[in-house]
């Protein structure tokens, strides 16, 4: 045999392909990557920026599982900031501005660490399966047989990719590549349904042809937070880049229309449906006519490049009609560009295909992971790749599968959505997807996950004994806190300064903490003694904050706490596979269709499911118990 036995391949090198590939193989299974092009690895193909709101809680969560993309966005970022700091720790996000050339270097260091992950650079095209219906390897183009006990595939806009630029079309996964085409006919032919997708980028500009003196400075934090548990340090503000705000103008807007003709958006040439929420600047300002600007982020691409990305000035209009409406711009009237903004048209596979676990319901050990389940954005690519890798190990292993609740991680409402949900344009994360948010901040994210991460074997022993420092030292400062004395003369002028009423008397300390607007960092910073104390237990910023929101929101924690409890025992009554929903005659007929359609696992994961009705579960819930 050419080629030996993997236990697991991962065909696709971006983001959700990269912690697919380094979870399987760190938990132990021999593991192939196949990517087009090895020196595509993790390329960040729109902007150059990980998190965000709820995608930074994404990542934290991928770091304090074991994965890569918290450690790398650390290890490669140019700026940092916290996002919605004046609202309260459920929706503070973190974001990095990234170097992608450096992030791409260490994602590909990172992988190559790994002794048992190995590499080739073909196509594949087409996913092999025996007769029983279960993969058994991956054809590439080469004409070579790979044999394979689980196969990921994360395949982001290849699958028969056609970009658009104005009245221009060819077929491409991203600019300067070639699109994958085989797998999609492949996956039909044994049984799944696809669907196609869009996306877009903006054009990319020569920074130095820009009069930045135009434009507003947005800074990094000065005090920034990482994405990873394990990062020490980050640069300060003197040390990172910075990013600028512009503006379009009603000149502008008239310039962008006057290729609206020939605009493949307007004109019946794109006929698949793009990401709602990351509109194409000529989509914007054709649905909110009655907007005069829409504000732009100028962001660099690296330390050592003049490259710019403009985010939120992508579209697909003629290059010329681009060129044009960029140079009316105040600050860009010089702007020189160095590559056209562009639409994609890509295949992707409605997700009541998967299981929670990532594996498909059709092919028993074929996974799918990232923008083939139809969702958009690096970090969601991320979290599925990473629970695909986790679980093809587990089945490999023949250990129990790993499936995050909703009320355990983003990652969890994310997956489960798209399970029950489904998705008929490209899916994007909030933080109002997420019931239990004030339970899934990014703040506690290894407290969450990584004792789940170290048991299965992906979390390091070094991560698990930083959590349980951590751990112990929130536990022994919340103690010192719930018995320290506040003395009016000593918090009174911060109080009075703050606008809030003056203490009378003695209280303890978490009186203070829990009023809003207060933080504990200021209460240090006015009592010296109560600083000396808080330092002999910690010297850690995060673990002094966590300390704060603990006592901060306790009442809404136990709350949720108590909800997801009456939820749970719902959540984890079982459903049969091989249940038929015809015999069931009492449930109504879009419930049976929707179920018979997704086939849930729990009780809990069918009442989610849109068109099952409350009494369609009540009937389930009779007819099981039976």
């Amino acid at each position: 045999m050419l080629h030996p036995e993997y236990d697991v391949v991962v065909v696709g090198g971006g983001h959700a392909g990269s912690e697919a590939a380094a979870a399987a193989s760190r938990m132990g299974c021999a593991t192939l990557l196949i990517t087009m092009n090895l020196g595509g690895i993790a390329q960040m193909s729109c902007n150059p920026a990980i998190g965000g709101v709820a995608k930074g809680q994404l990542v934290r969560e991928i770091d304090a599982l074991g994965g890569v993309m918290g450690r790398v966005a650390d290890s490669s970022g140019v700026q940092f900031r916290m996002l919605n700091r004046s609202k309260g720790p459920a929706m503070w996000s973190p974001r990095a501005q990234s170097d992608r050339m450096l992030y791409a270097q260490h994602v590909r260091e990172d992988l190559e660490s790994i002794p048992n992950l190995h590499f080739r650079q073909d196509n594949v095209v087409k996913i092999s399966t025996d007769q029983n219906q279960s993969v058994n390897g991956v054809e590439t183009m080469n004409g070579q047989f790979i044999p394979a006990r689980c196969v990921i595939l994360t395949s982001g806009t290849f699958l028969n990719g056609r970009i658009h630029i104005g009245e221009k079309q060819y077929g491409g996964g991203r600019s300067g590549e070639k699109a994958s085409t085989g797998i999609t006919a492949s996956l039909e032919l044994l049984g799944f349904e696809s669907g196609r997708l869009k996306t877009g980028t903006p054009p990319r500009l020569d920074g130095r042809s820009i009069n930045l003196d135009k434009l507003e400075i947005q800074y990094g934090d000065e005090n920034p937070t990482p994405f990873s548990f394990l990062t020490e340090s980050l640069p300060d503000l003197a040390h990172q880049l910075t990013c600028w705000i512009a503006y379009t103008s009603p000149e502008v807007h008239d310039t962008l229309k006057l290729g609206f003709e020939r605009s493949p958006m307007f004109n019946g040439r794109i006929k698949s449906t793009g990401p709602r929420y990351c509109p194409s600047i000529e989509d914007k300002i054709n649905r909110f006519a009655d907007k005069d600007r829409h504000q732009l982020f100028l962001e660099p691409e690296g330390r050592n490049t003049y490259e710019m990305y403009l985010n939120g000035f992508s579209t697909s209009l003629p290059e010329d009609i681009q060129y044009q409406a960029l140079r009316t711009i105040p600050g860009f009237e010089e702007v020189i560009m160095i590559r056209p903004g562009y639409a994609i048209e890509y295949d992707y596979f409605p997700p009541h295909q998967i299981k929670r676990n990532m594996e498909t319901k059709i092919v028993e050990g074929l996974f799918f992971a990232g923008q083939i389940n139809g969702t958009t954005g690096y970090e969601e690519a991320a979290s599925q790749g990473l629970m695909a890798g986790i679980n093809a190990a587990c089945k490999i292993k023949d250990e129990n599968e790993l499936i995050l609740q909703r009320s355990e991680a983003y990652i969890g409402v994310l997956i489960d959505d798209l399970v029950n949900k489904g998705t008929e344009e490209p899916y994007r994360m909030f933080t109002s997807r997420a019931e239990h948010r004030i339970l899934l901040r990014q703040d506690n994210a290894d407290l969450r996950l990584t004792p789940i991460g170290y048991e299965i074997g992906l979390a390091t022993e070094e991560r698990m004994h930083k959590l349980l420092a951590k751990r112990e030292q929130t536990k022994n400062l919340k103690e010192l806190l719930s018995n320290y004395s506040a003395q009016p003369k000593i918090f009174n002028p911060l109080l009075t300064k703050k606008g809030q009423s003056p203490l009378k008397q003695a209280v303890k300390i978490t009186k203070l903490i829990t009023r809003p607007h207060i933080s504990l960092f200021e209460l240090m910073q006015s009592d010296q003694e109560l600083s000396d104390s808080i330092h002999n237990i910690t010297t850690e910023p995060l673990v002094i904050e966590q300390s704060e929101i603990q006592f901060k929101y306790e009442g809404y924690i136990e709350k949720e706490n108590v909800m997801v409890r009456q939820i749970a025992e719902k959540e984890n009554l079982h459903i049969p596979e091989n249940i038929n929903y015809n015999n069931i005659h009492s449930l109504s007929s879009e419930g049976k269709q929707k179920l018979l359609r997704i086939k849930p696992e729990t009780i809990g994961q069918a009442g989610r499911i849109s068109g099952v009705s409350a009494s369609d579960i009540a009937v389930l819930m009779v007819y099981l118990n039976n």
